[in-house]
Formats: C-alpha cells, sequence, structure tokens
C-alpha cells in the first residue's frame, strides 16, 4: 500500500523567524585562548618569583664582598697611611674596569635588542605591504651596517637602487637578496669551518670526551663568530643570552629539521660507521654542528628567510668534509 505525501499548512499571519534572527547561544565556558592566557600568566609569576630570588641573591652576594673590601681597605688605613691609599686606589681601578665592562655588556644586548627589532619590523612589512614601512626598515638597516668594509659594494649598490623601487614586497626582496647574501655567505663559511672542526676531532683525538669539549667550544665560538657577521657584538651575558635563544630556537624548530634535513647526515654518518666508528661519530658531530649554526643564522640574522633559501645542514656538510673522508 503506496503512501501519499502529507502537505503541511503554515499560518503565514505571522512571519516565520529566519536563522539570522536566532538567539545567540552565549557560553560559560572560558574560551580556549582566555584559558591558555590565564595558565601562561600563572606560569610568568612563578618564573618572576624566582628572578626576584635570584636578584636578591646576586645582590646580597656582591653586597658582602663590597663589605669585605671596604673592610679592608680601612683597616690597612687605619694600619698604615700609605697602605690604605693603595688599597683605595686599587679598588677605584677595579670598580673603574667593572664599569666599563658593564657597560660594553650593555651595549651588546641593546645592539642584540636592535637586531631583534629589526627581524620583527622585517616580518611586520611582509605582512602589512606597507612602502612608508618598508623604507623606513630598509633606512635602519643599511645605518647598522653603515661603515663595514665587507659589506660596503652591497650598502652602496643598495642606496643607488632605492629611488627604483615602489614597492614594499619589493624593497624587502632587494634588501634581503643585496644584503643579506653576503653575510649569509660568511655565516656558513663559519658554519662549515666549526663542522669540520669538530668531525675531524672526533675522527681523529683518541682521547675520551675530547670531542666533546672541542664540540662545545666550537659551536660557542661559532654562535659569537656569527652574531658578529649580522651586527651583534661579543660579551658574556651577549654570548649567554645568544646561546639562551639559540637552543630555544633548536627545541622549537629541531623536529622539523630532523625530518627534513638532518636525517640525510646522520644516515650519511651510520653508512661510513660501517667503515670507521670514529669517522660515523665524526660526520653526526658535524651535521649537529652544522644545524645549531643554521639555528644561530635564523636567530642572529635581522631578517627572516623569505627570498633567499636557508640553508641545510646536507649541503653544510658536504662542502665542509668534502675531501676529509671522501670525495662525496
Amino acid at each position: 500500500m503506496s503512501k501519499k505525501p502529507v502537505v503541511i499548512e503554515l499560518d503565514v499571519s505571522e512571519p516565520v523567524p529566519t536563522p539570522a534572527e536566532a538567539p545567540v547561544v552565549v557560553s560559560e565556558a572560558p574560551a580556549p585562548a582566555l584559558e591558555h592566557g590565564l595558565r601562561f600568566a600563572a606560569g610568568r609569576r612563578g618564573f618572576g618569583i624566582w628572578k626576584l630570588f635570584w636578584a636578591a641573591f646576586v645582590a646580597l652576594i656582591t653586597f658582602m664582598i663590597g663589605v669585605f673590601i671596604w673592610d679592608f681597605a680601612a683597616e690597612m688605613l687605619a694600619r698604615n697611611v700609605w697602605l690604605g691609599r693603595a688599597a683605595l686606589g686599587l679598588l677605584g681601578l677595579a670598580v673603574l674596569a667593572l664599569l666599563i665592562v658593564a657597560g660594553r655588556e650593555l651595549a651588546t644586548l641593546s645592539r642584540l635588542k636592535r637586531i631583534d627589532g629589526l627581524r620583527a619590523e622585517a616580518e611586520a612589512v611582509t605582512q602589512s605591504g606597507d612602502m612608508a614601512q618598508a623604507q623606513a626598515f630598509q633606512g635602519r638597516l643599511l645605518r647598522l651596517y653603515h661603515g663595514r668594509a665587507d659589506v660596503r659594494w652591497a650598502v652602496a649598490e643598495l642606496e643607488d637602487r632605492k629611488a627604483d623601487v615602489f614597492d614594499a614586497a619589493a624593497v624587502v626582496q632587494v634588501t634581503e637578496t643585496q644584503l643579506m647574501r653576503a653575510l649569509d655567505d660568511q655565516a656558513q663559511g663559519c658554519i662549515e669551518n666549526a663542522a669540520r672542526q669538530v668531525a675531524t676531532a672526533t675522527a681523529i683525538v683518541p682521547l675520551a670526551l675530547a670531542d666533546v669539549v672541542v664540540a662545545l667550544t666550537s659551536n660557542l665560538r661559532m654562535i659569537r663568530q656569527i652574531a658578529q657577521i649580522y651586527g651583534g657584538r661579543s660579551g658574556t651575558f651577549g654570548a649567554w643570552r645568544l646561546t639562551k635563544a639559540v637552543a630555544a630556537h633548536l627545541v622549537a624548530t629541531g623536529a622539523v629539521a630532523i625530518g627534513d634535513d638532518l636525517i640525510g647526515s646522520v644516515a650519511g654518518g651510520g653508512v661510513l660507521s660501517k667503515v670507521s666508528r670514529r669517522f660515523g661519530e665524526g660526520v653526526i658531530n658535524g651535521a649537529l654542528t652544522a644545524r645549531v649554526g643554521v639555528a644561530a643564522m635564523e636567530v642572529c640574522r635581522p631578517m627572516p628567510f623569505v627570498h633567499e633559501e636557508k640553508p641545510r645542514v646536507t649541503g653544510i656538510i658536504k662542502r665542509s668534509l668534502t675531501g676529509l673522508f671522501g670525495k662525496s
């Protein structure tokens, strides 16, 4: 038995509500972004307490050392006038040297902060496409490298071409290709030298932990050299800040780098280890050093890699170790 369709007649005397007129449903649950922000704020509060603790602890130790030195100078002055004057003179020289070192460290940190600001500004210009902002960024970058002999020709050529570019994206592209390419070549050469040193020390030096010491010193020296190439000055606190930034960058991008680039070098080291275990370890340690160098380039470079290709660990290892363990 077939069923006939049923027709339901609507009452057209009243207007039918549309989906746009439906009431808004208000959720009482907190937004995920807000919840994440609250967690982040809670984490920052604990970190601030530890910062306060270490600042107070360092201030206390410094105060104790200062009181001890002052008591020593006062005792020398009470014992003999000339001994007291000599102690006060040495104390004045030490304080003066400490102030000079502190000034240099502050200048180093300020320069590194300036480079970080330029990199953030370059990313903002790339997203916004504002011509005035792009020209201002280019001017600040040219002032940063003004007077350097190694990029003098690139700076002069970029200044000559400023009037011929009328688009923000083109300004960023010309700035990166003309100015950053010369600095990238220097940084890659520095990474290749460090990778070669680490690989050679690992393969040749038979002493235990010697390769660890060589790798650590080579990586720290490489990070400082890359920072100097891109305009950052070396210093104790500046080097510590750079090392922390590079380590954080490796933690953030390590999985991508291993899946994309580093696995080839590690596989090459595994193949070579069948011939010689030390040679295989040398290739792997050299690849890890190259990965640290690439991360240092990304941290210290005042512009992100947009139009220029980021160096690959496999290519760096191939150039640095050619002729050392073989022809390829």
